[in-house]
């Protein structure tokens, strides 16, 4: 038997369609219950699925008036706001095609986005970094104020045709701008089921942030096309605050990245969550530490998922269906989903790479303009995810780590090309390495080795780092080594890295 998954593919989408208004399609028949609410210590901030509505439509309706017009790409840099979600379903309503972004990069990162975007406008908001510009930017109190205008129509049309775009690291050092069609949020429909166990009644709480493009679908896209209640935290909760949270505004699903639920256990101390059915992990590896040391805090189960910029989650547990011991779960209800090898699918219980079917209706279209890249990840009608798995004769998949040097911080994915392209440049610094080490257990931090004739100055070189790195790619520590790991051929063996840090530290 091969590694193929064989269930039934997913309907197709609806047409004439638009993803947006698919999101907000109880919004006529709820118009009262709560949408959203934004969660402080003293109290919270409530959105109707009306005032919802009516902000997005607005919203859009704002964006036409100042020129744009449907097929503009609009580059999103704001802060951790709701106004994250509103000026994004917006521009979607409008057949503007938004570019979510990280608040976190730096003036030089957006820059090179910039260049390969041509966007026709920024949304900026207050303090998020963004170069000096000659196109239109639309400030947030811009985008607050358009709330209010009359409602645009929907921009109806075929599902195939381009929604939004994303960046994500690309094992090239270059960030790749990744293409999706209206049609994703139609696929994330295999996740309800395949890993939320989500429904109207539900409140979920997402301890990430507005303009993180995990809560976004996650914590808000999917309870919303459902018809629940989306909780947020406002900016500023710690993670050993959100237990209050969860219990003060009766959360039934909490969903977060695993090192937020290592900061939110305590050893040997309960988390009384009466109404939590479940948790939700993805974004990295769940340890097994973490999972036990939940379910004994809470009684209550994390179901894990695995996915990827390019096709969202599409391996997961779920409430009926939970992960066998060691496995990430099984393919979702409606995915094709195989372990290919050089041949295609590999016999069951044999390595290869985790693949999805080319014409899975959440795959993205393609990385913008890079056509070469884009064929690159595809094998005789496979989309190649670039990580390793095995299969059971249960359909269950085994993780077995990543088939490139890709680093993992904090749920984001990092290329360390993308780093040591930054370091290489620093004075003194002859060549560089970096990679990501679990310094402790369930703690995984970057660090960086370099040659050089001699050690630099640490303070200037952490400064240089950033003026040009999101802190999420930021090393936590530089070692200065005689010479870097390198294979026969001269190319980097930064597998070899974590016993340099360990000689370094002292550790056996």
């Amino acid at each position: 038997m091969l590694s193929v998954t064989r269930t039934a593919a997913h309907p197709p989408c609806a047409a004439p369609f638009n993803l947006a208004a698919h999101v907000l399609a109880h919004a006529d028949d709820t118009p009262d219950k709560v949408a959203l609410a934004v969660l402080g210590l003293s109290g919270a901030e409530r959105w109707s699925y009306a005032r919802l509505k009516q902000a997005v439509l607005g919203t859009g309706t704002g964006l036409l008036r100042t020129g744009l017009v449907p097929g503009d790409r609009v580059l999103m840099r704001l802060g951790n706001t709701v106004e994250f979600p509103i000026a994004y379903l917006g521009a979607i309503a409008v057949g503007l095609v938004p570019v979510p972004t990280s608040s976190q990069l730096t003036a030089p990162e957006v820059a090179r986005m910039i260049d390969t975007l041509a966007p026709a406008a920024i949304l900026r908001g207050p303090g998020i970094a963004c170069p000096e510009t000659d196109m239109p930017v639309i400030d947030q109190p811009a985008l607050e104020a358009m709330r209010g205008l009359p409602a645009a129509d929907w921009d109806m049309g075929d599902p195939n045709r381009l929604a939004y775009i994303i960046y994500t690291s690309g094992t090239s050092g270059v960030a790749r701008a990744v293409c999706h069609a209206h049609r994703a949020i139609w696929a994330r429909q295999m996740m309800m089921t395949g890993w939320y166990g989500l429904g109207p009644q539900d409140r979920m709480l997402h301890a990430g942030a507005f303009n993180w493009t995990y809560t976004l679908g996650t914590g808000l896209m999917d309870p919303w096309t459902i018809g629940a209640t989306a909780l947020i935290p406002e900016p500023g909760i710690d993670p050993v605050q959100l237990p209050l949270l969860l219990k003060r505004h009766d959360a039934t699903i909490f969903a977060a990245a695993p090192g937020v639920y290592r900061k939110m256990l305590q050893p040997g101390t309960p988390l009384s969550l009466p109404k939590l059915r479940h948790g939700l992990a993805a974004g990295e590896k769940l340890s097994d530490s973490i999972r036990l040391a939940w379910e004994q805090a809470t009684g209550t189960a994390i179901h894990e998922a695995y996915g990827m910029s390019e096709c969202s989650t599409f391996i997961s547990a779920s409430p009926d269906h939970p992960a066998a011991p060691g496995t990430l779960g099984r393919p979702q209800p409606g995915r094709r989903v195989a372990i290919v090898g050089p041949d295609g699918p590999v016999p069951l219980g044999t390595e290869g790479t985790i693949a999805i079917d080319r014409d899975d209706p959440g795959l993205m279209l393609g990385y913008l303009d890079a056509p070469e890249d884009t064929a690159a990840r595809f094998q005789d009608g496979w989309f190649l995810t670039g990580d390793q798995g095995c299969m059971d004769e249960n359909g269950a998949i085994t993780y077995l780590g990543r088939a490139d040097d890709m680093m993992n911080a904090g749920g984001y994915r990092v290329s360390p090309i993308e780093v040591e392209s930054v370091l290489n440049h620093f004075p003194g610094i002859t060549q560089s390495a970096v990679t990501d080490i679990e310094v402790k257990q369930d703690t995984r931090l970057i660090m960086a080795f370099y040659s050089g004739p001699a050690p630099v100055d640490e303070a200037a070189l952490d400064a240089y780092v950033k003026e040009n790195l999101a802190a999420y790619k930021r090393p936590r520590g530089y070692f200065h080594v005689q010479a870097l790991p390198t294979g026969a051929n001269g190319k980097l063996l930064r597998r070899e890295l974590r016993p340099i840090y360990e000689a370094l530290n002292g550790q056996a």
